[in-house]
């Protein structure tokens, strides 16, 4: 999955699973295609810092 090429409704579902603890990068990364270094990325870009 193209981090630069997600809906507002996919990148939303991604920051949801990396919030939870339950959800471990590796499962992330099977189900989207996305390392860890991606989805921070993303969490970077989308969140406020205050988050």
């Amino acid at each position: 999955m193209n981090s630069t090429k997600l809906s507002a409704e996919q990148i939303n579902a991604i920051i949801r699973m990396a919030w939870e603890d339950r959800t471990s990068f590796e499962e992330i990364l099977s189900r989207t295609g996305l390392s860890e270094a991606g989805v921070i990325r993303i969490m970077r870009r989308e969140l406020k810092p205050s988050s």
